[in-house]
């Protein structure tokens, strides 16, 4: 048990918050998160967490919420004051490329400007701790799609004789491609919490997730690929596929198993480490095979439209490399495979 010890997560309501509160709730420790529900703000009601929340504070008398904007620097310190914390989970952002274009400067100040402020708090009141942030994939642009792709029956994949057949890895640049602005402010986010590992010393980490994926995620339709899609589905919501033929692909991960890989970081922590983290070839699906698989499962046919053109900078192909992080930490391993994340997202996803 670690009950003297406090973890801080923030985005906790949010679907890997939300599952770290969980996580680390059961092991006994004492967890303060923050969140205020902006996922409402940039989606609309539906995909609200305050059911999450509620839940949350309902099941865990060691989960202690905060009602709090990221950005509030009086309010952020205030917290640091008040607690001692062992570890700080950095969840909390704007997450859709889509939605950015919309307001960048909000879109910056959450991903950006607010993992800044919890950095300079963490580095000033929590030092001796650990540091982890979940990044994204979209810091690489749209470099991916510069691969040789090869067009099959369902999706589109790689030459087995390629280097990133086995999925891509930390030594693709984030240089010279289109980013996105939400793509560019999670590299400006990505980049300091590194520079903080470098210059300051301290212990941080950035992993850079796949399609990250699992029961309490709120999906909608800017946000949340799959858990989106069995929604659809599951309720008779026409589903829009976007451009390359509904054979884009992507690797899932479930939440739990991703929480997972933090708390072997944080039993043996690094400075200004990077992971890509997703499903790799455990766990990979394109659209069309996404659709087939859950109309199978439920029995029921899927109602899509598809528009030709395709959102810009969107990945065409993307399977994350983990052989780094399964390498620095042998004893993690995945739980879910993909049929299991749908299986777990039809049995306990929040459809309402």
């Amino acid at each position: 048990m670690a009950k003297d010890k406090f973890i801080l997560i923030t985005g906790s309501a949010g679907l890997i918050g939300s599952e770290a509160v969980k996580f680390f709730c059961r092991k006994g420790y004492q967890v303060v998160g923050i969140d205020n529900d902006m996922r409402s703000y940039f989606f609309g009601q539906e995909a609200s967490t305050k059911w999450n929340r509620s839940r949350l504070k309902k099941e865990f008398a060691s989960y202690h919420h905060i009602t709090a904007d990221i950005r509030d620097e009086k309010k952020i310190e205030k917290v640091f004051r008040q607690f001692d914390f062992d570890l700080v989970i950095h969840t909390a952002a704007q997450p859709s490329h889509d939605w950015a274009a919309k307001e960048p400067l909000t879109d910056f100040s959450i991903n950006a400007t607010g993992t800044l402020i919890f950095l300079e708090n963490f580095r000033k009141y929590a030092s001796d701790g650990v540091f982890i942030f979940t990044s994204t994939n979209k810091v690489y642009g749209d470099l991916p799609n510069s691969l040789p792709l090869v067009e099959l029956k369902t999706r589109f994949e790689l030459p087995k004789t390629h280097t990133y057949f086995k999925g891509i890895d930390e030594s693709m640049s984030i240089d010279a491609s289109k980013h996105s602005v939400f793509g560019a402010s999670k590299v400006a986010a990505d980049v300091m919490v590194q520079e903080y590992g470098r210059y300051f010393g301290l212990k941080t980490c950035v992993f850079r997730g796949g399609c990250l994926t699992g029961p309490a995620h709120s999906g909608a339709k800017l946000h949340g690929f799959l858990a989106y899609l069995v929604k659809c589905i599951v309720t008779g919501t026409p589903y829009t596929i976007y451009g390359y033929k509904g054979k884009q692909v992507r690797d899932n991960i479930h939440s739990f198993d991703l929480v997972s890989a933090f708390y072997q970081f944080y039993k043996k922590p690094r400075k200004g480490e990077v992971y890509n983290i997703g499903g790799s070839r455990h766990s990979n699906v394109s659209i069309l095979e996404a659709i087939q698989k859950i109309e199978m499962i439920v029995k029921k046919k899927a109602v899509v439209k598809y528009v030709k053109e395709n959102r810009s900078g969107d990945h065409i192909w993307y399977v994350s490399d983990v052989t780094k992080f399964q390498r620095h930490y042998p004893s993690w391993k995945y739980t879910y495979d993909g049929d299991a994340i749908l299986k777990d997202l039809m049995e306990g996803g929040h459809f309402s």
